[in-house]
């Protein structure tokens, strides 16, 4: 059932079957689609729990991606990618005790707050980048996306959850940012693994040189 009604500016949504009241059908904004529900019914005076209906499916020609979930999927890129130009010193000092210790403030380099101010940029551009992608979705016809607020918990929990309820609307679609996110984690394991390892050889060879001297 695909019954068109030209100029309509009814939204999307689901409204009483025509055909038969005690179901409701999906309204894409055009046309009635083949997307089809029980109606609920509540009698006078007794409490009925709300039924969240079915999301329709989207069509195949609908795209699933855009340019904002493969960014919030990269950005962790970013700092993995700084932390190779960060390359911190390690400065003996002898306290007025006499203690010869490892001056605290030796770390904080120029570029340590430049892979800080990266990881809070990356972490607020990924909540802006999350509502955009919404939006998109919402645009696209998909019915209650993943709400973009969960981003704030964690940018893969939005990745995952975004890509579940795609997957549902668009089968066999909507889960290679999943993949995507899961490579990354794995090329920054790589890297900041064989980062930390020369973090640890240079600590050991600056500290051993300073107390020698």
């Amino acid at each position: 059932m695909t019954q068109s009604m030209p100029g309509s500016t009814t939204p999307p949504g689901w409204y009483p079957d025509p055909s038969d009241p005690r179901f409701v059908r999906w309204w894409d904004g055009r046309a009635w689609t083949a997307q089809q529900a029980p109606a609920q019914f509540q009698a006078q005076g007794q409490f009925q729990a709300p039924v969240q209906l079915p999301r329709p499916e989207l069509s195949p020609d609908t795209p699933v991606y855009n340019p904002f979930i493969w960014a919030i999927t990269l950005l962790p890129l970013l700092s993995v990618l700084l932390l190779l130009t960060w390359q911190p010193e390690f400065r003996m000092i002898t306290t007025r005790q006499g203690v010869t210790t490892m001056d605290p403030f030796s770390m904080y380099t120029p570029g340590y707050f430049v892979l800080m101010g990266a990881s809070f940029l990356s972490y607020g551009l990924s909540v802006f980048f999350a509502f955009l992608d919404r939006q998109r979705l919402l645009k696209s016809g998909v019915v209650r996306p993943f709400h973009w607020a969960w981003t704030f918990l964690s940018a893969l929990v939005y990745v995952i959850g975004r890509s579940v309820i795609v997957n549902k609307v668009a089968p066999k679609r909507g889960l290679w940012p999943v993949w995507a996110s899961i490579a990354v984690i794995v090329i920054s394991l790589v890297i900041t693994g064989i980062w930390m390892s020369n973090f640890m050889q240079s600590m050991y060879n600056q500290l051993a040189y300073s107390v020698a001297t």
